[in-house]
């Protein structure tokens, strides 16, 4: 995966912001600044890269590349090292990702596209576009409740810590698409999931 930070030459540095965000996703080499303000990691579950397009999205202002296929093995320490075919297709991604409506695209490499998969590919990009879309619609408070929620709060005790009533937070939890988000998350990363399986 490659994120690119929009705006960078308007914008201060988001790396570090970024690393800091992504630091505890699981990953077989972690997220590193490789040029400028872009960071780049390789993962190796379908959860791991929907983990990190919501945190991405979570801070805003990211293009994504995800790049599909084998790696060169053994893996290096640094990901600045790294080589193969999901390298050259998260490249591309990336360039991709400038024309997409939620500045995301997913690149599958020769071993997934000769396989017949690109209709599963499309599947799976389309999974984190719809994914991406709807957390990008949530506000800071829909986050904060989100937080509450994922730390094992009920809602009343979400309300409770955040000093509203129960009516407020389920407002808040329809605002912020909760059901939807969680949905959408499993199904990207199912879809990524049977497509990681392809070129083995």
């Amino acid at each position: 995966m490659i994120a690119d930070q929009v705006d960078s030459r308007t914008e201060s540095d988001r790396v570090p912001l970024a690393l800091d965000a992504l630091a505890g996703v699981g990953l077989l080499l972690p997220y590193e600044r490789t040029a400028g303000d872009e960071i780049q990691g390789l993962a190796a579950t379908g959860e791991a890269v929907v983990a990190s397009i919501t945190a991405l999205t979570r801070l805003d202002g990211w293009r994504i590349g995800i790049g599909l296929g084998l790696v060169d093995e053994p893996l290096p320490q640094s990901t600045r090292a790294a080589r193969g075919e999901a390298y050259l297709a998260a490249r591309t991604a990336i360039g991709s990702a400038r024309r997409s409506p939620v500045a995301l695209s997913l690149v599958a490499g020769d071993s997934v596209r000769d396989g017949g998969y690109g209709d599963h590919v499309d599947d799976a990009e389309t999974a984190l576009w719809l994914l991406r879309s709807t957390l990008a619609r949530r506000s800071r408070e829909g986050w904060e409740l989100m937080d509450l929620l994922d730390q094992g709060l009920t809602n009343a005790q979400a309300a409770e810590r955040l000093g509203i009533s129960p009516s407020a937070v389920s407002q808040r939890l329809g605002r912020a698409a909760r059901t939807e988000s969680e949905r959408a998350t499993r199904l990207a990363a199912r879809l990524l999931d049977r497509l990681l399986e392809v070129p083995a």
